[in-house]
């Protein structure tokens, strides 16, 4: 069974042309992403819920499918796998001929090219940095603002005037963040003693 899948990329866009060219690519059921979202996207998780072995997803562009070129590659594999085909009806990719096969492989090939690249070339920067005496990470400690605001949740704390939430409210943090401002205080106190 030819199954489809389009998705819009912004709000602006609209299904039409997609959804017109899977039915006439065969598909018969299409699912479609109305909503512009990045993390969730309900219709694909619903899509990959419903292949079975011998289905062939359908898309219009490789872009429709995955977030980026890894994401793609790693759904592709995982219809592979599972004895599922697929086409790119803009991209001549159809994973049903040795031809697609091969020219997805290429492209399977330059992203772990690429990841190979980027991760060398971290670590020579990482180790570039060591040897200048640098070492990586977020500084340690507050900044100056938060500075301010800890030992203003600190003050109105011990003047037991006032309950946390009220206190949260004025210093506009999270419960979580007040507590490590009233640890940090204590340990500045402890210090200067």
């Amino acid at each position: 069974m030819k199954i489809g899948y389009a998705r819009v990329s912004t709000r602006d866009q609209n299904l039409e042309m997609q959804t017109e060219a899977l039915g006439k690519a065969g598909c018969e059921k299409i699912f479609k992403e109305t909503k512009s979202a990045v993390k969730e996207r309900q219709e694909l998780e619903s899509m990959l819920a419903h292949l079975r072995e011998g289905d062939v997803v359908v898309v219009w562009k490789l872009d429709r499918l995955g977030r980026s070129l890894k994401h793609l590659i790693d759904l592709v594999s995982g219809f592979r796998e599972k004895g599922i085909e697929f086409i790119s009806l803009n991209d001549s990719i159809d994973t049903t001929t040795a031809q697609g096969r091969l020219t997805f492989n290429i492209f399977a090939s330059f992203a772990e090219f690429e990841r190979e690249i980027i991760r060398e070339r971290t670590l020579a920067g990482l180790q570039a940095a060591r040897e200048r005496g640098r070492i990586g990470g977020r500084k340690k400690g507050l900044s100056p603002d938060a500075k301010k605001t800890a030992f203003a949740c600190y003050q109105l704390w011990v003047d037991h005037s006032r309950s946390v939430s009220e206190i949260l409210k004025i210093v506009n943090v999270s419960k979580a963040t007040f507590y490590r401002y009233i640890d940090w205080v204590k340990k500045e106190k402890e210090k200067n003693m």
